[in-house]
């Protein structure tokens, strides 16, 4: 863009706006899941990336809001699931868009587990399991940073990908 885009230069950024830049990256559909006292519990995960590699590390925002938090803290650990092509609705499940909700999402043959116990999408392009180090809380934010303890995925699948409001074909 340099300085000849049309971007807004001031520090009072509409929050429309915000959210309409962001979705300008394609991301992978992520569920994050943590298995708390009251059982399995997870969330859409919009920002899910690597911090670094040695040692791996992985880095989750959540909102302060988001019930799975519990959860993540209780049972420290979380694990990221990459959702493969043709899984949109685990996505409606875990954003709210169905009436199944909490522990129900997980009563299926989907779901299993690496070593933390959080639960992993068996079909996950990828998955990160990880033991939380770290939470750092800024503006009704919690950042999480997890040690990743183990890993699995399948190789042959495609990724569901967000971008500008929809799903990649």
């Amino acid at each position: 863009m340099g300085s000849e885009g049309s971007g807004v230069g001031n520090a009072d950024i509409d929050i429309g706006a915000f959210w309409g830049a962001v979705g300008q990256r394609a991301i992978a559909a992520t569920i994050v899941t943590a298995r708390g006292s009251a059982g399995p519990a997870g969330f859409l995960g919009l920002s899910a990336t690597h911090v670094c590699a040695s040692p791996p590390t992985m880095l989750v925002s959540i909102d302060a809001k988001t019930s799975a938090l519990g959860a993540i803290r209780d049972s420290a650990h979380f694990a990221i699931n990459y959702l493969p092509k043709g899984t949109e609705d685990v996505v409606d499940m875990f954003s709210g868009k169905t009436d199944v909700k909490g522990p129900a999402r997980f009563q299926t043959e989907r779901w299993g587990y690496l070593a933390t116990g959080a639960p992993t999408f068996n079909d996950a392009v990828g998955v990160m399991d990880c033991k939380l180090e770290e939470t750092i809380e800024r503006h009704g934010t919690i950042i999480a940073l997890g040690r990743v303890v183990a890993i699995a995925g399948n190789k042959d699948a495609d990724p569901l990908v967000y971008f500008r409001g929809g799903y990649l074909d």
